[in-house]
């Protein structure tokens, strides 16, 4: 629910357990309490997606037993294992930092990673607005990080069962060759295209490829974008990294982005989501604002954690 900053105050001085997301200055004045919280501007809520700096969106859970952390570079791998067996955790990280970097190259590897229920999200900004940081907080200390991540792991009754879902409207396109990194990470000049090596930067200018589509990666048969954050001086920089021994195509066009998105999510009308965010990038090239988007309300955000890090996709959880 997006709600005034006097009403999330209530509930935290109330002692309700709480996710929240709203601007860095509103986030800081919060009192301390049984919260966790990053930093966004851009929410989907019941009237549709809302773009607002004097409000803030928070989520109540009615869970009894659960535990807040901070983690850094150093013990992020850690998430997992703190994390209750019947439960889920929601992890929040800033954009753009060292943790962020680290969890989204090694999340994969982190022990009991795919056997236990890791969600999130990656704060930010408003892109039309300067001299932002992305930040989240440890509200049960009042700790405020722009290099760290904090988590709220949460139990769920024994006779609940957690499902982790995403929304992804991208496939790969078939008709493109295939594009291979012998280097990893978040920014890269060369690649191989079809085999011969090339630089990317070029390949995407000399194919007049649309960059609001993702590359769309082959894990096992499911499809993992990566999305395109900037081209500057031939590096390609993404939104999150890409791995050596992955196949990668171009998404496949899509020609109406919002029907498609909004006809995705109607599949799921009946969902009842526990905790949900949507990636900024659906939200601008979608133009969702003031758009309803049914079942999932929540942050939309620089990036989403279904375990690893995820781009241009929607993450909820249900508990049933």
């Amino acid at each position: 629910m997006l709600i005034t900053f006097e009403a999330a105050s209530e509930l935290i001085r109330g002692g309700k357990l709480l996710h929240i997301a709203g601007t860095e200055d509103l986030l800081k004045k919060l009192p301390k309490g049984n919260w966790i919280g990053g930093s966004a501007e851009y929410f989907m809520t019941k009237e549709g997606g809302k773009v607002s700096g004097e409000l803030l969106f928070v989520t109540e859970f009615p869970y009894s037993n659960y535990a807040i952390k901070s983690y850094n570079t150093q013990n992020i791998s850690q998430v997992t294992t703190d994390s209750f067996e019947n439960g889920f955790s929601i992890l929040i990280i800033p954009f753009d930092s060292a943790v962020n970097k680290e969890y989204a190259q090694n999340a994969s590897k982190y022990e009991k990673m795919f056997l236990r229920n890791i969600v999130g999200w990656v704060s930010g900004i408003n892109l039309n607005k300067s001299g932002q940081t992305p930040i989240v907080v440890n509200g049960s200390t009042s700790e405020v990080f722009t290099d760290k991540a904090v988590a709220l792991h949460l139990q769920v009754p024994e006779d609940k069962i957690v499902s982790v879902g995403i929304i992804n409207i991208f496939e790969q396109d078939t008709a493109s060759p295939i594009i291979e990194f012998t280097e990893e990470g978040f920014s890269v000049k060369n690649c191989r295209v079809d085999g011969k090596e090339v630089a990317l930067a070029d390949y995407i200018a000399e194919n007049a490829i649309d960059t609001k589509l993702p590359l769309v990666g082959d894990y096992s048969g499911n499809g993992i974008n990566v999305a395109f954050k900037s081209i500057n001086d031939g590096v390609v920089n993404f939104y999150a990294p890409v791995f050596k021994g992955i196949k990668y195509s171009m998404a496949k066009a899509v020609t109406n982005y919002e029907g498609l998105f909004n006809a995705r999510i109607a599949e799921h009308k009946n969902t009842t989501a526990a905790f949900s965010c949507n990636c900024v990038l659906n939200f601008l090239y979608g133009e969702l604002e003031n758009k309803k988007i049914e079942a999932f309300m929540g942050p939309i955000t620089f990036g989403e954690i279904a375990y690893q890090l995820l781009n241009q996709t929607l993450v909820y959880v249900s508990v049933s």
